[in-house]
């Protein structure tokens, strides 16, 4: 089933401030994760798995490590109008980069105009989840809705971390607030909230009249949550919540029900890494009815080398990509993204090794995060201790989760 009156607008263009420094050379939704996927890869993978395949991902920060995983990697069929484009900034409606996320919709609705659906999907490009779009689609559409919004239940506790939806009965959207002090909860359960997850689907006219009088504002901030959404409950549109944990996908496992993070600093980064180590993950990378396809790199095996009195490889409870050689050293909760080299004796423990990281003999690491191209010297200990770690000009987050970055020298 595809869904050929539909356009998809992936908003990738944010800068991730809070995911710093891995977010210092790439876009929040290019960085790795899981070994060898980058975050895009997930909301991707939902569409094209629930039969969408006329995608657009717009893209503004620092987008070069984005652009070439996207065309290395999203090749579809042109000859069956299938496509995963790229729409880079273009400053097509005046002389400033994306103000806001409903700003960065405007500048493309050349896009829309050109494509002519009768329904956009806007989503954002950074979260970790799976969801079977078309049944958020059949909702929309049986509701007869203007604009559907995709809302998780978070604990009252945590709601001022997210927009808030307030509904009646009928699951139609009462007020919609971001980040209140006092949240309105869900009908009949007092301690749950309903927060936005920054996905949508539009009629296209509701759209297109929208973002218009969005953007002759004086007094807006182009933003789809503070600004447009607020806009159309006043217009009184026909906007309905739709509840996540009703959608369910080909092989969904019980523990994958309602499993959605926002990976939006280093701690919920690397807990969200750490999650796919249990051995009944909330996020099965592993299911043939829900594939999750990524740019497939041409590197051998991973490989383990023992030898009597010097070298013992080996790895417990982790993930380990194409292109690892383990030539001795231990690893225990550990994600290595492809081409990891372990050298003897090294102990690594919950820890995520990216892209070509070379770890030296008797180094000790635990609860880190090192970026690609990076060499650990020998007998180096990372993780261990603070003052020290942000002395070699490391950061440290709040969680205790040492970042090497990017190509450091050591």
């Amino acid at each position: 089933m595809t869904n050929e009156d539909v356009l998809v607008m992936i908003l990738a263009g944010g800068e991730g401030k809070r995911l710093f420094p891995l977010t210092r050379d790439r876009a929040k939704p290019a960085v790795p994760f899981g070994g060898r996927y980058r975050i895009i890869d997930f909301v991707l993978n939902n569409f094209v798995n629930s039969g969408f395949f006329k995608i657009k991902v717009l893209t503004q920060y620092k987008s070069d490590s984005l652009n070439k995983h996207i065309t290395s990697g999203w090749s579809l069929s042109p000859f069956l109008s299938q496509y995963v484009d790229l729409v880079p900034a273009q400053m097509r409606t005046g002389g400033d980069w994306y103000m806001g996320t409903a700003d960065a919709v405007f500048q493309n609705i050349n896009q829309i105009l050109d494509a002519d659906p009768n329904y956009l999907c806007v989503f954002g490009g950074d979260h970790i989840y799976k969801m079977d779009v078309s049944q958020m689609l059949d909702y929309h559409k049986k509701k007869k809705a203007d604009l559907t919004i995709s809302a998780i239940q978070v604990p009252i506790e945590e709601a001022s971390e997210f927009g808030i939806m307030e509904v009646d009965e009928n699951w139609r959207l009462i007020s919609f607030e971001e980040k209140p002090a006092n949240p309105k909860t869900i009908p009949n359960n007092p301690k749950m909230c309903l927060a936005s997850m920054g996905n949508y689907i539009f009629n296209r006219n509701i759209l297109v009249d929208a973002l218009f009088k969005d953007a002759c504002s004086e007094k807006t901030r182009h933003d789809f949550g503070k600004n447009v959404i607020p806009s159309l409950l006043e217009e009184n549109k026909k906007i309905f919540v739709y509840n996540f944990n009703n959608n369910k996908f080909a092989g969904m496992s019980d523990s994958e029900k309602g499993y959605w993070r926002d990976v939006g600093n280093v701690d919920a980064y690397w807990q969200a890494n750490m999650d796919l180590l249990d051995y009944s993950p909330e996020l099965n990378l592993y299911s043939k009815e829900w594939p999750l396809r990524t740019f497939n790199y041409n590197y051998p095996p991973a490989k383990f080398i023992w030898q009597e009195g010097d070298r013992v490889g080996k790895a417990t409870n982790s993930m380990v990509s194409e292109g690892c050689i383990i030539s001795g050293g231990s690893l225990s909760r550990c994600i290595l993204a492809p081409k990891v080299r372990i050298n003897s004796y090294s102990q690594i423990s919950e820890s995520i090794l990216m892209e070509n990281v070379s770890i030296g003999r008797h180094a000790e690491i635990k609860r880190a995060i090192i970026d690609k191209n990076v060499t650990i010297l020998a007998e180096m200990k990372i993780g261990f201790d603070r003052e020290e770690d942000e002395k070699r000009g490391f950061y440290v987050s709040e969680g205790g989760v040492t970042v090497v970055p990017k190509g450091a020298r050591l």
